[in-house]
């Protein structure tokens, strides 16, 4: 295993005065929900039509059964169970912050799940309003969803991408914008006003950033060998390769990439291939094999291998938290990243050995700013984690279906 320690006061310096400038936009509001109006003229500052604003993230897990097709919404922060329409075969359950997507081999399912953020850098703003089902994309199973606040971006498993208006959506409209010239391999992403995407087919591609309309605007001089895994963060956008990853950020409309690869060479079956994190984190994590987790500090530009148990899940806070290693023994496990040693283990176990299902319909861990959530589909529950507590269960939430997908918006 690769250690680094690495000290940077700095970082905390800078994560209280985002703090206190967080409270000072906030300070005024209450603790409860409630309507975005005002009495006079001016716009209210965040004000969205049709939502209310709260002090707090509102968190909601998006569940399904895809034998039964049976669909719930789990709202963390009343406890409420909603059910929503029925989507039956779902296969992946992936989230884009507010929407959520099930996809099916006839096509993927939207729903708003009524639930987001919106961060301005200094502060964010937190939104709640009724969860809806929006529609169909005619894409199946195998498509790559993206987006930003303007766009999403969907690409299907022949590399053809439609783009679609993220107002309309927000409306419960499904309303293309346009489809992009060309093919690419994996998925695009919205970045800075921008779509991000991998030119070429198979073996070494080339970045190519793309206007809105799919004009090429730039193309760094760099190259990713088998491309996989994407994740946004607040040093930039990661992209994975079969090398280590590329870090590309924005600067001035000017695109960079760099590269940070792994230590030493990687067998195809070891290589970081989907990244999970707490939204918005510069630590993200990845099956390392059967075995073992990467996880990549894309503050300091560097993989670390740590060694567990055979992995079913896996995640982490960052800034300090442990990495969440959820094992074929049921348990969740805490590790300390920088040592590699186990910290905690929960006595309770939270899933079956070996649960039954592909990767993609295993247990998930979703993490947020304060806890962690689990999915036990055998025994109908989903558990929250104080991770900060030595893994203590602090609720657990009793459901009627097998909630074989999840995925937590809100954040």
């Amino acid at each position: 295993m690769t250690v680094r320690r690495n000290v940077t006061p700095w970082a905390s310096a800078a994560l209280v005065l985002t703090a206190l400038l967080a409270a000072g936009c906030s300070g005024e509001k209450h603790n409860d929900p409630r309507p975005l109006v005002s009495s006079s003229s001016v716009t209210p500052h965040g004000y969205v039509a049709g939502a209310q604003e709260a002090a707090e993230q509102q968190s909601r897990l998006l569940l399904n059964d895809p034998d039964s097709g049976n669909s719930r919404v789990l709202d963390l922060i009343s406890d409420t169970v909603h059910t929503t329409a029925r989507t039956e075969g779902a296969v992946r359950l992936v989230t884009d912050g507010r929407f959520g997507y099930l996809h099916t081999s006839g096509g993927t399912h939207v729903l708003d799940s009524g639930a987001w953020m919106v961060d301005h850098g200094d502060h964010v703003h937190y939104y709640s309003a009724a969860i809806r089902g929006v529609g169909e994309l005619p894409v199946g199973r195998q498509a790559q969803v993206r987006s930003d606040a303007v766009v999403t971006a969907v690409t299907d498993e022949d590399g053809k991408t439609v783009l679609y208006d993220r107002g309309e959506l927000e409306k419960g409209t499904i309303a293309s914008s346009g489809t992009l010239a060309g093919t690419y391999s994996g998925a695009v992403v919205p970045y800075e006003e921008h779509l991000l995407a991998f030119a070429g087919e198979g073996g070494t591609t080339k970045l190519v950033v793309l206007d809105r309309k799919g004009e090429r605007v730039a193309s760094p001089d760099v190259e990713c060998e088998e491309p996989r895994g994407d994740a946004v963060t607040r040093r930039g956008l990661v992209l994975g390769c079969a090398d280590g990853a590329l870090l590309v950020r924005e600067k001035d409309g000017a695109f960079t990439a760099e590269e940070i690869p792994y230590a030493e060479e990687v067998p195809a079956e070891g290589r970081a291939t989907s990244f999970r994190q707490r939204p918005g984190s510069d630590t993200l994590t990845a099956p390392a094999g059967d075995d073992a987790v990467w996880v990549l500090d894309v503050t300091e530009r560097f993989w670390t291998r740590v060694d567990t148990g055979p992995v079913i899940a896996a995640n982490t806070a960052g800034e300090g938290s442990p990495l969440l290693v959820l094992e074929t023994d049921g348990s969740l496990h805490g590790y300390d990243i920088a040592t590699g040693k186990q910290t905690a283990r929960t006595r309770t176990l939270l899933t079956g050995e070996e649960p039954a299902g592909t990767d993609e319909g295993a247990p998930v861990i979703e993490v947020d700013r304060s806890r962690a959530y689990v999915n036990d589909p055998e025994g109908k529950k989903v558990f929250e984690i104080d991770y900060n507590d030595n893994l203590r269960i602090a609720r657990s939430f009793d459901l009627d279906i097998e909630p074989v997908l999840m995925a937590e918006t809100g954040r």
